[in-house]
């Protein structure tokens, strides 16, 4: 690590050089950039700012590099920390490395996908690869500048016992999880990622990125969080955390997932203690099922209570999670509420910047100052929207009060007070 970088990094996270330094090297804190991806340095892990990742990627249904590209832009000005490309339609090399060129913040992918692709242009199904097809998709991303890259290396032969003994009600819902767990069945072989582990080490040292351990066996469904498939996995992550970091490779561990709320907690420090701390990346976490059309929000609820609690880094969803590919507008909503929940939690976690980021419109606004309160809130285009939609009869103020506005009323009861 360059030690301009570390200065840069330490003042972005107002942390002292030291202590960044030190969260570095314990694992604690990982940095996002790659060798060869021309793009800032991103800190993540104790100490540092709730980050926040934006999905975007292409289908089998929809597929069309333009719009992957109005997803990136509208994720990284809705204020995205990275962004990941899950791209499993036809041109995902295409998608993929034109995300790279244009991408101004760190960038993620999940190699195994491609791998999938990759074979089907050769007529050939994905359980019909070779271990060395598998890792040479992991090196590909990684050649092509990729700076974190998921690697489902919990979803072992073993670890699939316990999922097929279990009475789980939505079985495996990483997609990553499954093809590998698929592969596993056909070749009666264990997994590679697992196997040739030191394989992927090797790789992402020489390439300086960063791995995300997957959680293939996360709960899709509340009543599966937690259960015995789920911490297996994750006992399996924290052994491969530290064989990494032995290394000398940066790596995070990736979460659920469907968790009810009297459960987050539970996730979060199981997390920490089994993998010694290590940067928690999470989906959400949705603390409900029913919320189809609103999962952004329930993703915001839940990851709002684990970042309090300790997780580093939130995996936004869209409001079209579980029903359809998101759109622009879907993406930016997905951003926004994510990052409302990171705020929230960086607050309550004391984090300098988002205290003084809150004070700040708060002052703002007991000034009545409307240009500065749109200026520092989360969205400032969408609020001044609102704002400007509908005049208050009465000066200075908005039409939720109007004349009785509260805050007015109190600058002119205390002002006569000193004029008297």
């Amino acid at each position: 690590m360059k030690s301009e970088w570390i200065g840069i990094l330490a003042r972005e996270e107002g942390m002292r050089p030291e202590r960044l330094r030190e969260g570095i090297r314990s694992g604690r804190i990982v940095v996002l950039r790659s060798r060869t991806h021309d793009t800032e340095p991103l800190a993540v892990g104790q100490g540092t700012r709730v980050k926040v990742n934006a999905n975007i990627g292409t289908s089998p249904d929809r597929s069309d590099l333009e719009t992957e590209l109005q997803k990136l832009h509208a994720a990284i000005a809705a204020g995205a920390d990275t962004v990941m490309d899950l791209s499993v339609g036809q041109d995902a090399d295409e998608v993929r490395r034109a995300v790279l060129r244009e991408s101004s913040v760190p960038v993620g992918t999940v190699p195994v996908y491609q791998v999938a692709l990759d074979l089907r242009l050769r007529r050939r199904s994905f359980v019909e690869a070779t271990a060395k097809d598998i890792l040479s998709g992991v090196e590909k991303h990684l050649a092509d500048g990729v700076d974190f890259v998921t690697v489902h290396c919990g979803v072992t032969r073993l670890n699939l016992e316990v999922v097929r003994r279990s009475k789980r009600v939505c079985g495996i819902v990483s997609r990553g999880g499954s093809m590998m767990a698929e592969w596993m069945k056909y070749s009666g072989r264990e997994n590679p990622l697992y196997e040739r582990y030191d394989d992927l080490l090797a790789m992402a040292k020489h390439h300086r990125a960063c791995l995300s351990l997957g959680d293939g066996l996360r709960p899709g469904a509340l009543a599966d969080a937690t259960d015995e498939a789920q911490v297996a996995e994750l006992v399996t992550l924290g052994e491969l955390v530290r064989r990494a970091r032995d290394a000398g490779v940066h790596v995070m561990v990736e979460g659920p997932g469907h968790v009810p709320l009297d459960q987050v907690r539970e996730n979060v420090m199981l997390e920490k203690n089994l993998c010694d701390g290590a940067p928690f990346y999470l989906l959400g976490p949705l603390v409900t099922d029913v919320a189809c059309g609103y999962d952004h929000i329930s993703g915001a609820i839940g990851g709002a209570l684990a970042a309090y609690y300790g997780a580093d880094f939130l995996c936004y969803l869209t409001p079209t999670e579980h029903l359809a590919l998101p759109g622009i507008e879907a993406v930016r909503e997905g951003v926004i509420a994510s990052r409302i929940a990171a705020h929230a939690a960086d607050v309550a976690r004391h984090h300098p910047g988002a205290v003084r980021w809150d004070r700040r419109l708060s002052r703002a606004r007991g000034r009545l100052d409307w240009k500065r309160v749109i200026e520092d809130c989360i969205h400032p285009e969408r609020a001044r929207r609102i704002f400007e939609s509908e005049r208050s009869k009465t000066a200075g103020v908005c039409t939720m009060c109007g004349e009785f506005c509260a805050i007015k009323k109190t600058k002119e009861t205390f002002d006569d007070q000193a004029d008297g």
